[in-house]
């Protein structure tokens, strides 16, 4: 192939690969109360937190008492949050939540009450200051999160 024409099909595929991305769109949140869109950024927050959590706990990074306790209480704040913006009409697309969350909503509901427990376990040990104790209070919250995500989230 040419120099030139090879200088060409190289300009196109950079052409196309900046316009592509462009040409996919999101789904937008179409509820009028933007549930959807709310919850989302509620469990983006609820994992900015424990995601420094986890990384203390698997000694990753270094305990440091008063930070550990700022995300802790964080996201105890947080844990009671999302769960109101499930309402009985927010099973749209492009929501990652499955049925069970409608059609078995005290199933629903103990799971965010073990959730909530489990993070005010993890407070009680942060407030402590025991990184020995804090350590299985961590692994309980991220198993209450796992737990929730298979029977009530597509990945």
């Amino acid at each position: 192939m040419k120099p030139a024409r090879r200088l060409r099909w190289l300009a196109l595929g950079l052409v196309l690969a900046c316009a592509l991305p462009g040409c996919v769109r999101a789904v937008k949140d179409t509820h009028p109360d933007q549930v959807l869109t709310k919850r989302k950024a509620l469990f983006k927050q609820m994992n900015r937190a424990l995601e420094p959590i986890g990384l203390v706990a698997n000694e990753r990074n270094a305990y440091k008492r008063q930070e550990f306790a700022g995300y802790v209480d964080e996201l105890q704040k947080l844990s009671g949050k999302p769960w109101v913006y499930f309402p009985a009409d927010g099973n749209y697309p492009p929501t990652r939540a499955k049925p069970a969350v409608w059609s078995a909503p005290a199933e629903f509901e103990a799971a965010q009450q073990q959730y909530q427990a489990v993070v005010a376990l993890l407070a009680q040990a942060a407030q402590a200051g025991d990184l020995e104790k804090i350590k299985p209070a961590v692994v309980d919250v991220t198993n209450s999160c796992k737990s929730c995500h298979k029977k009530f989230r597509f990945e």
